[in-house]
């Protein structure tokens, strides 16, 4: 005769699902209130497709077109990955070399400033021009609109660290690569995570904006083409994806923030 077992009552996962729903309970229902006023709204309006399409429309687009969708999305995220991954990598040694050298900072902060102040729409077609049609264009434009936030907290974050603890580690023999491994840059780690959130969501933009001006594929150039065919709800399915795949880059980088940083977590957790 057998037997089933019970399963044991978990106190602790029981008590992170309430969290988890104090936390985003609000949110999702406001989310949900605001859909079931527009698909009311929409259907008692008359509104057509073509001018706004309801949620429901919307989701079924989105079913029904899932492989164009995640096909141009794929496009999308290697543009923004590539460009996200081209700014870290050269807005942090940037950073580096502000706050230890006035004179780079003097000659280089105000040409950063001056090519963040230029609209990347305006820069897009001379990257054209220079590297073409392919995928270097809209990585190119990810990378210029991303790179400066990153740049300034960054500069914000190492230059935050007290003087009399670099002090007090330089008088007990410390050199200047030990001084920035164990002062400098775990104080700066958490405003260098704020910059790259922020750094991961102007990715997003700049990829997307180098697709409507030139590109053969992304959820941008889908959005073009929904747009010439009046194809409203394909438009706003893009749309969603994008939106979608922004929050999921956003929550990997936090992620990887909380991994890295879980002391600043606990200082969060007990601050709250």
């Amino acid at each position: 005769m057998t037997t089933v077992e019970e399963v044991p009552y978990s106190p602790i996962a029981s008590s992170r699902l309430g969290e988890w729903a104090a936390r985003n309970g609000p949110v999702l229902g406001v989310f949900a209130a605001l859909f079931v006023l527009w698909e009311i709204a929409v259907g008692a309006l008359h509104i057509p497709n073509y001018i706004l399409p309801s949620p429901l429309v919307i989701a079924d687009k989105i079913v029904v077109s899932w492989q164009l969708l995640l096909l141009n999305a794929f496009v999308t995220l290697q543009e923004i990955l590539f460009g996200f991954a081209l700014s870290v990598i050269i807005a942090i040694p940037l950073a580096i070399a502000v706050v230890y050298s006035r004179i780079f900072e003097r000659v280089a902060f105000p040409f950063m400033v001056s090519l963040q102040t230029i609209p990347k729409v305006a820069l897009a077609p001379i990257l054209v021009i220079w590297l073409g049609y392919g995928i270097m264009p809209k990585v190119m434009v990810a990378f210029l609109i991303s790179f400066f936030p990153i740049v300034i907290n960054s500069v914000i974050g190492m230059r935050s660290a007290e003087r009399e603890m670099i002090y007090l580690v330089q008088s007990m023999g410390a050199s200047e690569l030990t001084t920035f491994l164990k002062i400098r840059l775990p104080k700066a780690l958490p405003s260098i995570f704020g910059g790259l959130k922020v750094g991961i969501g102007q990715a997003v933009v700049g990829a997307t904006v180098g697709e409507f001006i030139a590109a053969e594929n992304g959820l941008g150039y889908l959005q073009l083409i929904s747009q010439v065919r009046l194809d409203t709800p394909l438009l706003f399915a893009a749309v969603v994806v994008l939106s979608l795949l922004g929050v999921l880059l956003f929550n990997t980088v936090a992620w990887i923030e909380r991994l890295a940083l879980p002391w600043s977590r606990l200082a969060t957790e007990v601050a709250e």
